[in-house]
Formats: C-alpha cells, sequence, structure tokens
C-alpha cells in the first residue's frame, strides 16, 4: 500500500507554492503568449515582416492592419511578432552568458580567500558605473551592432550575479557538511559542483528570471539610442527609435513596441517575485 504521508519534496513544495500564486502566474500568462507569438511569428503574421507598402503608409489600426503601419507601410502588428524572436533571444543569449561567468567568478570569490580580492574589487569598478552608461562605454569601443549590444549588456549584469553567488557560498562554504568532505580530501571542484552549487540554486534562478527582463530592456534600450539593433531589423528598441519621429502623425509606431517591451519586461519581474516567495515563503 502506497503511503500518502509521504513527505513534500523541496522542489515539489516550491511549484505548488508557485502555481498558488496569483501574479506570479499572471508573469508566466504573460510570457507564454509573447513566446507562442513569437516563435508562431511565421505563421501567424498577417503579412510579411519587411513588405512595403507606401499606399498604406502611416494607416491608423484597422481590420486590415491590426496595430497600423509604419512610414515604409509595413505591417506594425507583423514586424511586432518577428521583433519578440530577437528581443527575446537576446534577453536568453544575455543571461545564459551571464549566467554561466558571474556564478563561475561567484563561486571562485566565494570558496577561495586570495581571489577574492581580486575579483570583487573589479566587480565593485563595473558597479561603480551605471549599467547602461556601463553598456555605452562597451559599445563605444567594440562599435554599435545587435551583438556588440548584447556583448555589453553581459559585461553590464555579470558584477550583480557575482555579488549574489558570492554572498550565498559565503555562507554555505563554513558549513559542517563542507567541512566533513572536505576532510575527507575531496577536491574543490568536485565540493563546489557537487555540494556548494546545488544548495545556491535558488538564488540563482531568482536573480536570471529578473535579469531576463532587465536584459531585455537594456537591448531595447541601446537600439533606441541607435547603438544596438539598427533598422530595418524589428526589433522592438529600434522600432520605437523610428516611431519617435513620427508620435504626432502616427502614435502607433511607438507605442505597441513600447507595450511589448514593458509587459515583457512586467511578466518576468512579476514570476522572478513569485520564485522568491516560493523558494522562500517566509519573505510572505
Amino acid at each position: 500500500m502506497l503511503n500518502s504521508n509521504r513527505p513534500e519534496s523541496y522542489w515539489g513544495g516550491m511549484g505548488k507554492r508557485l502555481r498558488r500564486n496569483k501574479t506570479a502566474m499572471a508573469g508566466v500568462v504573460i510570457l507564454i503568449v509573447f513566446t507562442l507569438g513569437s516563435l508562431l511569428a511565421p505563421v501567424i503574421a498577417p503579412h510579411p515582416v519587411e513588405q512595403m507598402n507606401f499606399n498604406s503608409r502611416l494607416s491608423a489600426p484597422s481590420l486590415n492592419h491590426l496595430l497600423g503601419t509604419d512610414d515604409f507601410g509595413r505591417d506594425i502588428f507583423s514586424r511586432l511578432l518577428h521583433g519578440g524572436r530577437i528581443s527575446l533571444l537576446m534577453g536568453l543569449i544575455t543571461v545564459v552568458l551571464s549566467t554561466l561567468v558571474g556564478v563561475t567568478l561567484g563561486i571562485i570569490a566565494g570558496y577561495y580567500r586570495r581571489a577574492d580580492l581580486f575579483i570583487m574589487q573589479g566587480m565593485d569598478i563595473l558597479m561603480s558605473l551605471p549599467a547602461l552608461l556601463l553598456a555605452i562605454a562597451v559599445i563605444a569601443v567594440l562599435g554599435p551592432g545587435l551583438t556588440n549590444a548584447m556583448i555589453a549588456v553581459v559585461i553590464a549584469v555579470i558584477p550583480s550575479y557575482v555579488r549574489v553567488v558570492r554572498s550565498a557560498v559565503l555562507s554555505i562554504r563554513e558549513k559542517e557538511y563542507i567541512e566533513a568532505v572536505r576532510a575527507l580530501g575531496i577536491r574543490d571542484w568536485q565540493i563546489l559542483l557537487k555540494h556548494v552549487l546545488p544548495n545556491i540554486l535558488s538564488p540563482i534562478i531568482v536573480l536570471s528570471t529578473i535579469q531576463f527582463g532587465v536584459s531585455i530592456l537594456a537591448a531595447a534600450a541601446l537600439s533606441f539610442l541607435g547603438l544596438g539593433a539598427q533598422p530595418p531589423m524589428p526589433e522592438w528598441g529600434a522600432m520605437v527609435f523610428v516611431g519617435k519621429a513620427f508620435l504626432s502623425q502616427a502614435w502607433w509606431m511607438s507605442i505597441f513596441p513600447g507595450l511589448a517591451i514593458m509587459l515583457v519586461v512586467l511578466g518576468f519581474n512579476l514570476l522572478g517575485d513569485g520564485l522568491r516567495d516560493a523558494f522562500d515563503p517566509k519573505t510572505r
């Protein structure tokens, strides 16, 4: 006979608490809608993304063009769907790269006292500048472009990972079970991978979720400044940049891409807050 009183696992309890969080679920719904729309853009987009129609330029939202058209007569809704693929992919790449680098440096800084000084001094230098200003400085060296914008955002985001991971490792390093496996002669890299990293996954997951939205917002800001994605690429920040010149006569060119950025960032923030509460229900 199965034991119905079996204790609930840590991850099972976390998932249950997350599903009960209505605001987190609202964030999940927002992200699912935008992700599916972006993935299915070639199928559901009503018009080719680069199709120009000068007879319909600057047309207001209508049944034929749900979100209106731009100054070249291109359908805003179609470009918004395809632009989501670029913006979400940029966010994914920057979060993956910054997580790999930031977590590695944070673990080294937290576990090895000698390396801590040098790594954190470097992070303090990077954090002395606002993230966007630091990204602009990096692009000033590398040059404008989509790839360089992602590199700039990664460099600007890494310090936040290092500080969070270092703090978590410092609290774990002196635990009795770490001292025990160290006394058994287990190599440091095995201790870090098998005993330290699994115990700091919670803050890493929460931070990565929030930084996903931050990265998308930063990349869009760089594109808006003309330093990231360049027109005619249908990236949301670049679309807002192009539309600002037509705000008085075609407000939809900037408003709808701006709303897309806002909703996606909101979705990640709501999910990140929900994950934080789910991992640590005492904070609620």
